[in-house]
């Protein structure tokens, strides 16, 4: 059984590898998409953290999104420089951040502000506390939308532009690499950058679920009062499931600031909070398989649908619009997935065992 179980995961890594060299031969789009589905993956994995572990449910997730990728696009834009006379002097060939500082800065600023979040909602459950989180994350947007003025730090409206694309080690994911005759794309560069990403995100998720933290957070998600009861301390414990799942937001958002080249307050609206909170809740609450399978499916299911959209509206002599038919097509596999199966795609098989267990 091991046997088969290690030539599985050999299997499954030789294909994960051979993924974007074999989508960029149909063209570089379908290789956006698989970058897209990881950063997706990414963003549902740090939001299980907060939703599936602890039980808090957080509709303003994207505010993290947001910060990590404005953080970036900040350090690694002209527009700073352009706009402010001092930090021109100081970097007077440009602020060019490197991975190795965007990732630490990322995660530790939209840490910050997830524990800022969690502090003042402590007393809040169910529907209010989706509320207030609801309104930290429009909050955020809006902020990011009117920081033109008087002061010029966001750009407002406009967006930020011209940003770096990463460099490590010499090479640079904005450009295409050559390997002998082979040529590997910028997108499949990024692919295997956020492959890294997500694989050390799971392998830190697991170690949190079986850790003692990760049994106290199940305590407080099936019953915060039993779970006081028992010694835990729910306060601190709460500000760590906001802090820790908040990294993962900032670091994604990061990673999209470089992949995209340009970001605007609209890529950071309600919807996508509830784009990814339906990925965990789709995917099965808490269960780190399902919450990968529901990402991957509600990032690349809108833009399958883009092909199957088209021919719908000829047929109506356009008279459907194709976006809102294919809004609709997604709603309508979200409702069939939840009739027919109440507890997601993947739910998990070990309901409760952080009280079977021992801690």
């Amino acid at each position: 059984m091991k046997q088969k179980q290690i030539l599985g995961f050999i299997a499954a890594a030789i294909a994960l590898l051979l993924v974007p060299l074999v989508l960029q031969n149909f063209g570089n789009a379908w290789v956006r998409i698989a970058d897209m589905a990881l950063l997706y993956v990414l963003l549902a994995l740090g939001l299980n953290i907060v939703v599936g572990f602890a039980g808090l449910l957080d509709l303003g997730y994207v505010a993290f999104f947001a910060i990590g990728a404005y953080m970036y696009g900040l350090m690694a834009s002209p527009h700073l420089v352009e706009t402010f006379p001092a930090i021109a002097a100081l970097f007077p060939d440009g602020m060019h951040t490197p991975i190795w500082l965007v990732i630490p800065m990322a995660a530790g600023l939209a840490g910050l502000f997830g524990i800022l979040l969690g502090a003042p909602t402590l007393r809040l459950r169910g529907d209010y506390l989706a509320i207030v989180t609801l309104g930290f994350g429009e909050i955020i947007r809006v902020f990011m939308n009117n920081l033109d003025q008087p002061v010029n730090i966001t750009n407002g409206p406009k967006g930020l532009g011209q940003i770096d694309s990463l460099h490590f080690f010499g090479l640079d994911l904005g450009k295409k690499l050559m390997i002998g005759e082979y040529e590997i794309a910028s997108v499949s560069l990024y692919y295997y950058l956020f492959l890294s990403l997500v694989l050390v995100s799971i392998l830190v998720c697991h170690r949190l679920e079986l850790s003692r933290v990760g049994r106290a957070w199940m305590a407080i998600r099936e019953d915060e009062i039993a779970a006081k009861a028992m010694g835990i301390n729910t306060r601190n414990l709460k500000l760590m499931a906001f802090g820790m799942g908040a990294t993962f937001g900032g670091v994604s958002g990061a990673m999209f600031a470089s992949f995209q080249g340009f970001i605007s307050p609209e890529s950071f609206s309600l919807m996508e909070s509830v784009m990814i909170v339906a990925m965990v809740v789709l995917g099965g609450i808490g269960h780190l398989p399902g919450v990968i399978l529901g990402a991957v499916l509600l990032s690349a299911l809108p833009e399958v649908l883009r092909y199957v959209a088209g021919p719908l509206q000829s047929l109506t002599d356009g008279r459907l619009d194709a976006s809102i038919l294919r809004q609709l097509l997604v709603a309508v596999a979200m409702i069939s997935i939840m009739l027919l199966r109440p507890r997601g795609l993947w739910p998990s098989p070990d309901h409760g065992k952080s009280l079977n267990n021992k801690a």
